[in-house]
């Protein structure tokens, strides 16, 4: 029997649970455009066969912490929020948390662009002395410390999204603001594949065994989904499923056989958004994680494995009930649906 694709929709009341946040950081390229003055007399084409790149004013190395620093606040909002109107949707609950870590950060930044200005005209110098031959060319496109002040900074915006209250064209507003969040699920299904495939290739594919290390994205990702669980209802029994995985995997040394197995079915089924809400909706309907886990492993099945392990069901229950204190593996809450579903 052919069963219809199930529809994700966010519905706006969430909003209510949601803050948003967006990153204002400023990196400075140290980069200049070439000009054919740059090459004297030179025979260049015409611009409307080739343009010119740019060139480097300052050592890249010294601007790197800068991109670090972008990055790690990245990967912050990213692992907390999902991607919403130019910024990130992140749980209120998570968002006093959130918003001192990127206080860290931005101390960081800060302390970073002090020591590079301090040390500016230095930095310039030691790049000419690097580029014997263009010292010309470098110097010639230099700017002043005042202009790389003002082109490094790092912030943040923290605000509420809400529906218009006026009339008029309220209705046009929100019907915009509606379809924006009904796409919500949709989209954090789609971040958790693309975190799911990274995780795949760099740490799952062509292995027979690995580390407990490999457990940490899935618990990331297992953390992500259950703060977000309030946005659909299929959002909860999938961070209940990789929960059920990493409790059947064992606690301590390599991973491998049957176990494995287990773990990289639930990454192939992580890896594609459309089976992911299958299952979630398979958990709904009353089936419960460890029977899918089981079905994982079956159909990743590795070499090597005993003709005897292949029957047997990946979880323990011995272990089901353990009490785990970290936050990232704490089995996801009971939630109340506000009326969503």
């Amino acid at each position: 029997m052919t069963t219809s694709p199930v529809v994700l929709r966010t519905d706006i009341t969430v909003l209510k649970q949601l803050t948003a946040i967006r990153l204002d950081v400023a990196i400075w390229t140290a980069r200049k455009k070439l000009t054919a003055a740059d090459f004297g007399s030179s025979d260049l084409p015409p611009e409307k066969l080739a343009s010119l790149g740019s060139k480097r004013v300052c050592n890249p190395e010294d601007l790197r912490i800068f991109a670090a620093l972008k990055a790690r606040a990245v990967a912050l909002l990213e692992r907390t929020g999902v991607r919403f109107l130019g910024g990130w949707a992140i749980p209120e609950a998570k968002t006093a948390a959130v918003v001192d870590e990127l206080g860290k950060i931005g101390s960081a930044f800060d302390d970073a662009k002090a020591a590079f200005l301090a040390r500016y005209d230095e930095a310039i110098r030691q790049w000419i002395s690097d580029n014997p031959g263009w010292e010309t060319l470098i110097a010639g496109s230099t700017v002043g410390v005042d202009t790389v002040r003002s082109r490094l900074g790092f912030g943040w915006q923290v605000f509420q999204v809400a529906p218009p209250r006026s009339k008029g064209k309220a209705a046009a507003f929100s019907s915009s603001l509606s379809s924006e969040v009904g796409g919500l699920a949709g989209a954090l299904f789609d971040e958790v594949a693309k975190s799911a495939t990274e995780t795949w290739r760099k740490s799952y594919a062509d292995k027979t065994e690995v580390s407990q290390k490999a457990l940490s994205p899935l618990r990331g990702l297992r953390a992500k989904l259950t703060g977000l669980a309030f946005i659909e209802p299929r959002v909860a029994p999938v961070a209940d499923l990789i929960q059920a995985a990493i409790t059947a995997a064992p606690a301590k040394g390599l991973i491998g056989g049957v176990h494995l197995a287990m773990l990289q079915g639930m990454l192939d089924l992580l890896c594609d958004p459309e089976a992911v809400v299958s299952h979630g909706q398979r958990i709904l309907d009353g089936e419960s994680p460890e029977r899918l886990l089981d079905e994982l492993a079956a159909g990743h099945v590795l070499p090597g494995i005993p003709d005897d392990d292949l029957d047997a069901s990946v979880f323990d229950a011995s272990v089901a009930d353990t009490a785990i204190e970290d936050e990232a593996t704490m089995p996801a809450p009971l939630l109340d649906s506000l009326g969503l579903w």
